[in-house]
């Protein structure tokens, strides 16, 4: 499903079944009382709204109404996420609270984003905030999950937690004394505070409308609020870009907007839908990572949980051997097989790997002997140093 609406969502919401919408999301009017304008890239166009109000009660007036009808439309299992900025969130949080109750309140979402800087007096702001109701205990969530933190501990990931009789949190044991493996972890879940890039002036996706929003932004609020085949609604639609993020995610999307260009503007962009990706969502933060990009090309396609600040553990892969961890190490650069044969056996015996496995991609040799042969260390050939051996073969 994909309808776009002209109209005012007081109006056409009013032709709504209720319980028949799975998801909202809305981007109003921020109440910043004033006309935003916006040009497109090729200047031919110009996109432009009226934010202009005479009082605090007539904003909350004007979304007070439309809440009430949105949360009529919304499923039992249902869920709102409505965005708003400083200038607003106090008249919403208070006004959410009212319709749907402030015991359907789940999560104040931070989307925080770098932002150039500029010359006013007073903290740069960097941030908007998402409010995230619903409309009953028993709505649709799904937890998406973060790697971890560039300091979390290795042993935290492989090892069993469990509580003493004081309480505290200490790793599990069984009955011998041997410290238990834990379960293999998804992730960290995902938090409240969510970095994702504004759109920069080049993106692909920006199509010149104030205020238009990153698809990724809304593709996370889609993907933890409904299931493919789901209906996602916007009533304020704007640029279209909760019904693009909707239409990649499988969702029957519906958007209202009271502006025909907006209606135009979205109509079109469902035609060809465009995602700008982000390197920062995709690599991390470059500066605090320090797991070699060597280990990212070779493991790219392998479910693996990344290993930072180890000398003998590139990663750890996301899948058990016997109950036990199974190790990965790729041999550095200018790294002997043997040297790198020792580091990961080190491991091997600390962490009680059952199977583990050396990626050798250089020949070098070392010029002593060293006992490092392990049963439980298997040695495969990177692509690159494999290419190497049958070409030197040919010549």
């Amino acid at each position: 499903m994909e309808r776009v609406i002209q109209g005012d969502c007081l109006d056409v919401l009013k032709d709504f079944e209720d319980d028949n919408i799975d998801l909202i999301y809305l981007d109003p009017p921020f109440f910043t009382n004033k006309v935003q304008k916006l040009t497109t890239r090729d200047g031919n166009k110009e996109f432009s709204y009226s934010d202009i109000w005479k009082s605090d009660e007539e904003y909350a007036k004007f979304l007070y109404y439309r809440l009430v009808q949105l949360r009529r439309v919304l499923k039992e299992t249902g869920s709102i996420f409505v965005h708003c900025d400083k200038n607003s969130t106090h008249i919403v949080k208070a006004l959410l609270d009212d319709v749907f109750g402030f015991r359907q309140f789940q999560s104040e979402i931070i989307w925080y984003y770098k932002r150039w800087s500029n010359s006013k007096k007073g903290l740069l702001p960097s941030h908007q905030t998402i409010y995230f109701y619903s409309k009953s205990s028993d709505f649709v969530f799904n937890t998406l999950y973060n790697d971890y933190s560039m300091t979390t501990n290795i042993d935290q990931i492989l090892q069993k937690r469990t509580r003493d009789k004081n309480g505290k949190t200490v790793y599990a044991k069984d009955e011998n004394g041997q410290i238990i493996s834990s379960d293999i972890k998804k992730g960290v879940p995902l938090n409240d505070v969510w970095e994702i890039p504004y759109l920069n002036p080049k993106a692909k996706e920006r199509v010149g409308y104030p205020t238009q929003k990153p698809v990724l932004l809304l593709e996370r609020i889609i993907e933890i609020a409904s299931n493919e085949g789901d209906i996602v609604l916007d009533p304020f639609c704007g640029s279209g870009t909760t019904l693009v993020a909707g239409k990649l995610k499988n969702r029957g999307v519906i958007g209202i907007d009271i502006s025909q260009d907006a209606v135009e503007l979205s109509e079109k962009r469902l035609r060809n839908p465009i995602k700008s990706e982000s390197n920062l969502l995709k690599n991390g933060k470059e500066t605090y990572n320090t797991v070699d990009v060597l280990v990212e090309k070779i493991l790219h396609d392998i479910d693996y949980i990344p290993v930072q600040r180890n000398s003998g553990i590139d990663a750890i892969l996301k899948e058990k051997y016997q109950d036990s961890p199974i190790l990965i190490r790729i041999q550095k650069e200018h790294e002997t097989l043997e040297e790198a044969i020792r580091q990961l056996s080190k491991a091997v015996d600390i962490k009680n790997s059952k199977k583990s496995f050396l990626i050798r991609t250089n020949d070098i040799k070392s010029l002593f002997e060293y006992d490092v042969y392990s049963n439980r260390i298997e040695i495969i050939k990177s692509t690159a140093y494999g290419l190497k051996e049958i070409l030197n073969q040919v010549k």
